[in-house]
């Protein structure tokens, strides 16, 4: 029983750390796309200003939670995916330094050069986790051991691939709604119109993706055997389409409040598919890493489930708190007395 609902926690945190950070990646990757001039870049950077390292907060707990509750998961996955979670690891340094360095002197050169890497910084982490999630659905080639049997190219398939364009664009089109929705003038109906241009692109994946998924992953296995299930399918394909209807109707707020939902429910169907798998392999299943025999024991799951029954909902009320308070209106005044970006 406890290993189930950790199972869950550790899902439904992955998931929130998407829907948050989402928002910022994405809007990092579209920075080219959006931003014409100065005062454009370092709006876009204060509209993200207050929030990005709080959001990453959810991508360390989702860590520690592998490592605590599903030790082997966390060997085997950091282990077998070295590669690609340094290059995430570095990315995500490079974005947090570009953001801090690239206000500190007054040179288009220098800030060019942070520019750049808050860029790769923002691009990399969204394809890699997409290609990292979409190989865990597919299963990874590990044997009894754990021991993976493959490399960084091993992971680049057609189905992690697939994922990874997935998660950019849903990525893309958060970061251009929380950018509208935070934003007057030229910007906002730049960015408005960019996430009109994402949004039937993104439709077209998020339908061959989940055909793709039919194919090459047993997800859909849970849903067969539980068809009350599916209904979780109806959030996230009623937030895309309802999603449509507000970015014409300029109710940017609404929309990005539906793509959250859509990332969020989206990461939730696939969890809830791979139970009870954490790391099935596509060697053998019997080779796979479960929620049985790949989790701490019962003193470590109690005590754990203690601590986070206490400190998660402060986490939560916190960052409600902070968006609540932070996420208004920018415009050319609130620049002045900004020190930073």
């Amino acid at each position: 029983m406890l290993e189930t609902i950790w199972f869950l926690l550790w899902g439904v945190l992955w998931a929130v750390y998407f829907m948050l950070d989402g928002y910022d990646l994405g809007l990092g990757s579209m920075i080219p796309f959006l931003a014409k001039s100065e005062t454009d870049r370092q709006i876009i950077y204060k509209s993200m200003g207050p929030f990005w390292d709080g959001n990453e907060v959810w991508l360390i707990a989702a860590g520690g939670v592998t490592f605590a509750a599903f030790p082997k998961a966390y060997a085997v996955m950091f282990s077998g995916l070295y590669t690609a979670l340094m290059l995430l690891l570095i990315a995500l340094i490079l974005r947090g330094v570009a953001f801090e360095f690239r206000g500190q002197l007054e040179s288009k050169l220098w800030r060019k050069f942070w520019d750049t890497l808050a860029i790769i910084g923002s691009f990399v982490p969204a394809l890699l986790l997409g290609v990292a999630f979409a190989n865990i659905f597919q299963g990874i080639p590990i044997d009894a051991e754990g021991v993976f049997h493959g490399n960084l190219f091993t992971l680049l398939n057609a189905y992690g691939i697939g994922g990874g364009i997935l998660f950019v664009l849903l990525f893309a089109n958060h970061g251009c709604l929380w950018l509208a929705a935070r934003t007057e003038g030229e910007l906002n109906v730049r960015a408005g119109n960019m996430s009109s241009i994402i949004w039937p692109v993104l439709v077209a994946v998020y339908v061959a993706f989940l055909a793709l998924s039919a194919v090459y992953t047993k997800l859909l296995s849970n849903y067969l055997q539980n068809p009350a299930l599916l209904l979780i399918l109806i959030i996230p394909i009623f937030s895309l389409v309802a999603m449509r209807s507000m970015i014409s109707a300029r109710k940017w707020w609404k929309a990005w409040t539906l793509s959250a939902a859509l990332i969020l429910t989206t990461t939730m169907f696939g969890i809830i598919g791979l139970f009870p798998a954490l790391l099935p392999s596509s060697l053998n299943p019997a080779f796979s890493v479960t929620t049985m025999n790949g989790s701490s024991s019962q003193m470590t799951l109690k005590i754990m489930l203690c601590v986070a029954l206490v400190m998660v909902p402060i986490v939560i009320i916190y960052q409600a708190w902070l968006h609540k308070k932070f996420a208004t209106k920018i415009t050319e005044e609130n620049l002045a007395d900004h020190h930073g970006y």
